[in-house]
């Protein structure tokens, strides 16, 4: 006899997380969490970005108080590129800038993904390699033009515009996009959720 499923709280309101989590089937709420996204001192990219999607899920555990029926699902994405994490484009000039370290080379995108309820506690990473063809400034700056570039980390989506630009891609597409599906459902499976169905296991 199957019990009832929990809820899921996606900790994000970021809209490809969103549509991610839907493409597997699963029924959730979204709530931004309001976090210090700051590197620590000496951090590694790995730990940064784990502990980013840790504290997205405890800050949401918190405002659930004593509802112990809920999952919530945490996800952090960075770029890296000569062991530099890049982060999300402060102005066109920073955009370009971050376009220009990114063309004819490879880099790595690292998504941390965790879930957790009141009592239980799953992550995982995944690792993707993204290799760019040459961007010549013009495109650069045209593609900032588009308005894609803003609020994503390395200043670009695969899934939009930028997709021109990816002459490789080894690793998950959908890790790079922000919530790697493998790994999720991977995750989630541990709490008796099937994914295609959104429903608790027997």
């Amino acid at each position: 006899m199957s019990r009832s499923r929990p809820s899921i709280l996606l900790a994000s309101a970021s809209s490809r997380r969103c549509e991610l989590l839907s493409q597997i089937g699963i029924s959730f709420q979204s709530r931004s969490q309001n976090i210090d996204e700051s590197r620590l001192a000496g951090e590694s990219a790995t730990d940064y970005v784990q502990r980013m999607a840790t504290e997205k899920v405890e800050s949401a555990l918190k405002t659930l108080a004593q509802q112990s029926d809920w999952l919530v699902l945490g996800a952090d994405t960075i770029v890296v590129c000569d062991q530099e994490v890049l982060g999300q484009p402060t102005s066109e000039r920073h955009a370009l800038e971050l376009l220009m370290q990114l063309s004819n080379r490879d880099h790595q995108v690292l998504t941390a993904v965790t879930v957790a309820s009141a009592s239980k506690f799953a992550s995982s990473i995944c690792r993707s390699t993204v290799s760019f063809r040459a961007i010549s400034p013009a495109e650069a700056g045209a593609y900032w033009r588009t308005g894609e570039p803003a609020g994503k980390a390395g200043g670009y989506a695969i899934q939009g515009y930028a997709a021109v630009f990816v002459k490789k891609l080894s690793g998950s597409y959908s890790g790079v996009m922000g919530l790697p599906l493998y790994e999720t459902m991977q995750l989630l499976n541990q709490f008796g959720i099937e994914c295609l169905t959104g429903k608790a296991g027997g």
